[in-house]
């Protein structure tokens, strides 16, 4: 039996949501400062947990401009998509999300983008191969290709769930479409969305160069395991 919609903000998720559209808000700035984005496309969302019941997500509105993103401006939705709270029609991306925290409890961020070479990736329905540390590092081997679905419905979420779970990938490149990414926050979503678009813009280059050689099984392992677990300040 599913839960009753919601219909406003829980008192005690009160401050967790403020606290995660301020943080949402200001990581929507990333996405154009590192030229992942063009004119209102792409998305940043962060879970809001729960310990009383269903999580929400915090996510921007649809087609509104960079320059007009503040906190308020930030809409709140259950993760069957609907509406909880602001006073704008939710992202057109907003089932894909959803879906993703409804089945992949360990996410507390996702992020979409159009960037260019990712997306050039995306449109030859070709995964990036492994070949560079920086890939070992953060996605722990190759971005993986995701199936064509259409917006509107959770057939993105869907294939994004069906080709990252289990996998050490952070990213995937929905077929025809561009880069989904995901992190236990936003900020590593956003995170995991710039070096998306860093190492397929650099394996494309090498490309042009040559055939880029892939780096062995146990050594992948190995840097992402110190890149994870050791790697920054603890």
């Amino acid at each position: 039996m599913s839960s009753p919609t919601l219909t406003e903000v829980p008192a005690h998720l009160r401050e967790a949501v403020d606290t995660a559209k301020e943080r949402v808000a200001a990581l929507h700035a990333e996405l154009p400062r590192w030229e992942l984005v063009v004119w209102t496309a792409g998305n940043v969302s962060e879970r809001v947990a729960n310990p009383e019941g269903d999580d929400l997500l915090v996510i921007k509105p649809s087609g509104v401009s960079y320059d007009d993103i503040t906190p308020d401006a930030m809409v709140v939705c259950d993760l069957d998509g609907n509406l909880v709270e602001g006073g704008r029609a939710p992202s057109s991306d907003t089932a894909a999300h959803a879906y993703v925290y409804k089945h992949m409890p360990e996410v507390g961020g996702v992020v979409h983008t159009h960037s260019t070479y990712a997306t050039a990736w995306a449109a030859r329905g070709e995964e990036i191969p492994c070949v560079l540390t920086m890939m070992a590092d953060e996605f722990g081997g190759p971005i993986p290709v995701g199936p064509f679905a259409i917006i509107g419905d959770d057939s993105i979420g869907r294939g994004i769930v069906e080709t990252l779970r289990g996998s050490r990938s952070k990213a995937v490149l929905m077929k025809n479409h561009g880069p989904f990414t995901i992190g236990s926050d936003a900020k590593s979503a956003v995170k995991a969305a710039v070096l998306c678009e860093e190492v397929a813009r650099a394996v494309h280059i090498s490309r042009q160069l040559g055939e880029p050689v892939a780096i062995e099984q146990q050594y992948v392992d190995s840097l992402y395991d110190r890149y994870q677990n050791v790697y920054g300040q603890r």
